[in-house]
């Protein structure tokens, strides 16, 4: 679904250029769960904004769904780390938002974000504005907005980064139930997280980035049976693989 070959993005800056990711290269399968972790400033997001076509790189190809990425491509949903709701709108009508701005009609869509919301335990909230409801259920609507139009892409950019930390352990559910864990329709996901034990309770791979500039350090796959659960957590096997991902981050050089 998605091809990176040979990435690089380097910043014009009064004070000279900054490179940002250099030769960064990997693939994600259609309908996998890819997680990216990294520390602060190695290019996580700007990644996440070149594969949506937002900002072109400064060196390397990127092709999503079989085709070159050389403009904003529509059939991607994104998921921010603050909802970004508008204040003054009523949840539905935030969820129906993506519609409005692909020239469609938003009442054609009323029936599908209100199946949204009560997905996500939302149903009764849809009336309410987003300053009525906790941090936590206005990522959920955030995440609604981003599946409205149903794309087969969805790429998120630590989404849960600023929830308490029970909220965002429910939440981590939440999503593998909407992505449909254990299905054959599953959508595509990139993940950016800081979180090393929330990379490998979500993901089937985790790709591990080097400090600035950004660079893949290891790419790991996750062995872990599915569907997941709060017991997961608690296995042998995946404190040997959160072990693993926190040398890798951590070793010098």
């Amino acid at each position: 679904m998605i091809v990176l070959d040979g990435v690089g993005m380097t910043y014009r800056a009064d004070s000279g250029p900054v490179e940002a990711l250099r030769d960064i290269s990997f693939a994600v399968d259609r309908g996998e769960l890819v997680a990216l972790v990294g520390p602060s400033g190695c290019g996580k997001s700007t990644l996440l904004r070149i594969i949506a076509g937002l900002r072109p790189p400064s060196a390397g190809r990127i092709a999503v769904d079989g085709r070159a990425v050389t403009r904003p491509i529509a059939a991607v949903g994104m998921v921010f780390q603050a909802p970004v709701l508008l204040k003054w709108r009523r949840i539905v009508d935030n969820v129906l938002l993506p519609a409005e701005l692909a020239g469609l009609s938003p009442d054609a869509y009323r029936a599908r974000a209100t199946d949204l919301l009560r997905l996500v335990g939302l149903e009764d909230f849809g009336d309410k504005l987003p300053r009525e409801l906790s941090g936590g259920m206005q990522q959920r609507a955030a995440l609604c907005r981003a599946l409205l139009l149903d794309p087969p892409l969805l790429l998120m950019d630590e989404p849960f980064g600023a929830l308490d930390a029970m909220t965002r352990d429910e939440l981590n559910l939440e999503l593998l139930r909407v992505w449909g864990e254990g299905s054959r329709q599953r959508k595509t996901i990139l993940f950016v997280t800081h979180s090393i034990p929330e990379a490998v309770f979500l993901a089937d791979r985790v790709v591990v980035m080097t400090p600035r500039p950004g660079r893949v350090a290891r790419v790991v796959q996750v062995r872990l049976p599915r569907p997941r659960t709060t017991a997961t957590r608690a296995s042998a096997h995946f404190g040997a693989l959160t072990l693993e991902l926190h040398d890798v981050l951590t070793r010098p050089g």
